[in-house]
């Protein structure tokens, strides 16, 4: 595996008030509003301190953004300066031309933030203050008395954003096709300097110290039992999670695992073909890997040794959604077929609605320090395996960005609670495919329970 620098390649402020936040009976002006928030967009209803567990650290939190913040969205989408087309007629030169300019007219014209904003308002959403950094979360407890709970962390192009559709099926089963003894309660944080979440001031946010952020977050809202879950960076902090071994973590579940071998890493970084030996499903993993350590890994090259460079993304919409866009291979060939009016697990609007999220509150830069970040500390490949001791279940999503083989797993896992492979889905699996992520995580962690 190509190290970390080069392959991973892999305030106590809070949003306070809102432009329509009201004060002492009169409302914030625009202008006051973003002087309090030191020009950050986005807004949290300014309540009197509540827990969900009825202790004084945990805050209820509301979005409204102001009128004003998405017709200047707007504004700016219509005076995009576009470049020259591609000079090929494939994405081999990145996102295509045809693709960002339908994304744009869409964005522009037919995008409403409103229903977006309404979904996350629809569901409990809430701050706490976690090592000097205002951590925002979703908490919804079942119904049923025996759920379990389970925190899901998303990555990065990814947000909250992603695990809306699942949270119904999750918490209330029995509404979804599922039995009562399958509920979880949810726990959906925001990585720090992501959404909601604040934005760190210093250096050393790492996986590390997320993980155990986020097992100081389960230990406040009550949790002595509980499971993590994650893709992405979701993978890497569930993962150290289970390194940590927190009281209460019991078991985590990962839909992108880090499984590869370390001659694997090394045959490929030597630039060996890969070995006879190996399986189809290895061999399918090989090609996966090499194509995306060859041309998949300029957004995190950048963002791992370069983020604070990265000063367009917060300037322009455009530039913004083309650089997300720019993930994965497989991902982005999906979008680009919704904007061709074809139908998949994602819609135009579901694509919109993460990247608007990235646009108003201005986290293009301080959610890719997290790159910058981890590079500090670690020298290890993110699909690495780390040598995590407690029970892991992997679900295995055809086009992530690597296909992890079972024959994989069970060396990196020592206690493989579970292992599927789908025939369907890829990175963003459980906001692409909420029906079959859902049944995977009923299925990993019945064991458990």
């Amino acid at each position: 595996m190509i190290p970390f620098d080069a392959a991973s390649i892999l305030d106590r402020r809070r949003f306070l008030g809102a432009a329509a936040t009201t004060v002492a009976g009169s409302t914030l002006s625009l202008l006051a509003f973003h002087q309090r928030l030191e020009a950050m967009t986005g807004t949290l209803t300014d309540v009197a301190p509540e827990s969900t567990t009825g202790g004084p650290d945990i805050r209820p939190f509301r979005v409204h953004v102001p009128d004003a913040e998405l017709t200047d969205l707007r504004r700016r989408i219509q005076a995009t300066r576009w470049p020259s087309a591609e000079t090929v007629k494939d994405d081999t030169q990145g996102v295509q031309f045809a693709t960002m300019q339908k994304l744009a007219r869409y964005w522009a014209t037919d995008y409403d933030w409103r229903k977006a904003e309404a979904r996350i308002n629809a569901v409990p959403n809430f701050v706490t203050e976690i090592d000097g950094l205002d951590i925002h979360f979703i908490h919804v407890k079942s119904k049923e008395k025996n759920a379990l709970p389970m925190i899901i962390t998303h990555g990065w192009p990814g947000s909250i954003i992603e695990q809306m559709k699942v949270i119904g099926p999750l918490t209330n089963p029995t509404a979804y096709g599922g039995k009562a003894e399958d509920a979880f309660d949810v726990v959906i944080p925001s990585l720090p300097g992501y959404g909601f979440s604040g934005k760190p001031k210093q250096a050393g946010w790492e996986v590390d110290r997320i993980a155990k952020a986020w097992a100081t977050l389960m230990q406040r809202l009550g949790y002595t039992r509980y499971v993590a879950q994650g893709g992405d960076w979701g993978n890497a902090v569930s993962e150290v999670m289970a390194l940590q071994t927190p009281p209460g973590l019991l078991a985590i579940s990962t839909n992108m695992a880090a499984t590869v071998p370390a001659e694997i890493s090394k045959a490929m970084a030597a630039g060996s073909p890969p070995p006879s030996t190996l399986s189809p499903d290895e061999l399918n993993a090989w090609k996966q890997l090499d194509f995306f350590y060859k041309k998949g890994l300029g957004y995190a090259i950048e963002m791992n040794n370069r983020p604070q460079t990265l000063y367009a993304l917060e300037d322009s919409p455009v530039g913004l959604a083309s650089w997300m866009l720019d993930h994965d291979d497989r991902s982005y060939k999906l979008i680009a077929r919704v904007f061709d009016g074809q139908k998949e697990g994602l819609t135009r609007d579901d694509i919109l609605d993460n990247i608007t999220l990235y646009w108003l509150t201005k986290t293009a830069v301080s959610s890719a320090r997290l790159y910058w970040d981890a590079a500090q500390v670690s020298t290890a490949g993110f699909f690495d395996p780390r040598n995590v001791q407690l029970p892991v279940a992997v679900t295995v999503f055809p086009d992530e960005i690597y296909a992890a083989p079972k024959s994989w797993a069970e060396k990196a896992y020592p206690k493989l609670l579970y292992f599927s492979k789908l025939d369907k889905g890829g990175h963003f699996a459980a906001w692409e495919q909420p029906e079959i992520f859902v049944r995977e995580q009923r299925a990993a962690f019945r064991a458990v329970r």
